[in-house]
């Protein structure tokens, strides 16, 4: 136990729909369901209070830090949640096969139920919770995270299904490790609790993105407060380009949706979604999804790309819309974001580049497309 600690951030519970809403929307439309984390959050915190939240210079470098999280379909996540028992063991049996005791939780992604669920861990176990996640974002698979970038091994790596059965997975490699485990997800009914990427602080403060967790609350506070003045997908925009770990912001398209397919495959929700512009104009845009958003084109030209951040809000309320949650005629903006540097290195891109999703396409950042888009329009006016 770790202490003298101070909170950096203290979450209330009207804090908790503004964090909720903002991780959603950096979930880029996976990460799990946003509103059954925030209920699970709330319930945990009413019965154990408030974990600490705290920087990684808070930590001494020796400290062990871990991530949970819950893994599988979104579609099938959103059916069964978690009992906090699967929680509880995920942890207990990372700590006896480390052989020493877990010192503080993070998120593997900020994204969604996934940035909620660390949090509920956290308050369990009576552990501190770091203030920085794997991604900056949501992804699809285990290996696309910084850590793994940054050579930290995935493994031991526990799974927990609703049963409270359990599997310790080791392995070589983190692509290994996603392999091993989307087989035994789907045995344990594409809904799980997982722990793992266990790494002290020291290597931490380099492998991971530091200060997701304030900057998912400072987004839904934005949205929130734009809601107030009319302009709530202005006031996201505005406060993702100011942001230290984005940087850069826009909204690619608005229109509804009129065409929607979605499936479950090898363990993921994948399909597309097809917008027809709101705007009096033939214009559409397609998005391609493996659990989130992957990329859009309108009219088949480019307009973003992963690992660039592309999130589905609520045309009038700029809520976040997770892929399960697609619905035909919703009127929706698709708003993007520059993805974190630490996603956009060589290394990086060697995991999460487009074509690691299937995607035959380079990866083009957001800033560029948005340029080219420009002076396309300029040359034709």
């Amino acid at each position: 136990m770790i202490d003298n600690l101070r909170s950096k951030l203290v979450l209330s519970e009207a804090d908790l729909h503004d964090f909720a809403r903002g991780a959603a929307f950096l979930g880029t439309g996976g990460g799990g369901d946003p509103y059954l984390g925030r209920l699970l959050c709330q319930a945990a915190l009413q019965e154990y209070g408030h974990p600490q939240i705290v920087g990684l210079d808070q930590l001494p470098d020796d400290a062990m830090v871990a991530f949970v999280a819950m893994l599988g379909a979104p579609t099938v996540l959103l059916e069964k949640g978690v009992s906090g028992l699967d929680v509880d063991l995920a942890l207990q049996r990372l700590q006896e096969r480390l052989g020493r005791p877990v010192d503080a939780l993070m998120s593997a992604e900020i994204g969604g139920l996934n940035s909620t669920l660390p949090i509920v861990a956290a308050a369990r176990a009576g552990l501190p919770l770091v203030d920085a996640d794997g991604m900056g974002r949501a992804f699809p698979e285990l290996q696309m995270v910084v850590m793994n970038f940054e050579g930290v091994s995935s493994t031991p790596f526990v799974m927990v299904d609703e049963h409270l059965n359990s599997i310790i997975v080791d392995t070589h490699s983190a692509v290994r490790t996603e392999q091993f485990v989307r087989l035994a997800a789907m045995q344990m009914g594409l809904s799980c609790v997982v722990a793992g990427y266990p790494l002290t602080v020291d290597r931490a403060r380099t492998a991971t993105i530091p200060n997701t967790m304030t900057e998912a609350l400072r987004l839904g506070r934005a949205i929130a407060a734009g809601r107030s003045s009319g302009r709530p997908s202005e006031a996201l925009i505005e406060a993702l380009s100011s942001s230290s770990v984005y940087g850069y912001a826009l909204e690619v398209f608005e229109g509804k949706i009129a065409d929607l397919r979605r499936t479950t495959e090898g363990g993921f929700n994948v399909g597309y979604a097809t917008l027809e512009s709101s705007r009096g104009s033939s214009r559409t845009l397609e998005i391609i999804f493996q659990n989130e958003n992957l990329v859009a084109r309108e009219n088949g030209e480019l307009r973003a790309i992963v690992p660039d951040l592309i999130t589905v809000v609520d045309q009038e309320n700029a809520e976040p819309i997770p892929t399960e949650s697609l619905r035909y005629g919703q009127r929706v903006k698709v708003i993007a974001a520059a993805a974190p540097a630490p996603l956009t290195t060589p290394r990086a891109l060697e995991f999460i580049h487009p074509r690691c999703f299937g995607l035959d396409e380079e990866y083009i950042p957001l800033e560029e497309l948005a340029r080219r888009a420009q002076a396309s329009r300029d040359s034709t006016e």
